[in-house]
């Protein structure tokens, strides 16, 4: 199964000038966890998540409004492709400890694929795993 099958192609973004205030409105009118920091080109610049958002706004104690994205989104983003194959994108979100990564088609941000996306896909990864080792296994020398 590849990423493409399974990733979000509603991407919710905001412009890396914009602040947290406008930030968690754009997380709270689309109930998702996390938006992805663009430049004025639509390009990715980072992710920034609720959690970014708590620790930013607890850390400062200014308000919302106060706080500049482009002070709180995480840099250098771990990306993947829509061909990317799913159990590989999920070892990759394990070794680098993230929960959601942008699908790019070069530098086009098309999706996004999360940690539950994955989950909820995992009956049909067990199913064409063993479908693969079925066929390996009439192909294997007696």
């Amino acid at each position: 199964m590849q990423v493409r099958e399974l990733m979000s192609t509603e991407v919710i973004t905001v412009g890396v000038d914009a602040t947290l205030a406008d930030a968690a409105d754009r997380l709270i009118d689309t109930s998702v966890g996390s938006v992805i920091v663009v430049d004025a080109a639509d390009h990715p610049l980072g992710i920034l998540t609720e959690s970014d958002m708590l620790t930013a706004a607890r850390g400062t104690g200014n308000p919302l409004e106060e706080i500049d994205v482009r002070d709180v989104g995480h840099r250098a983003v771990v990306t993947t492709d829509p061909s990317s194959a799913v159990p590989s994108v999920a070892r990759l979100m394990a070794d680098e400890g993230v929960k959601k990564i942008p699908v790019l088609d070069g530098v086009e941000l098309v999706g996004i694929v999360t940690l539950t996306d994955i989950v909820w896909a995992l009956p049909s990864l067990r199913a064409e795993t063993a479908e693969i080792e079925a066929v390996h296994d009439e192909w294997e020398p007696r």
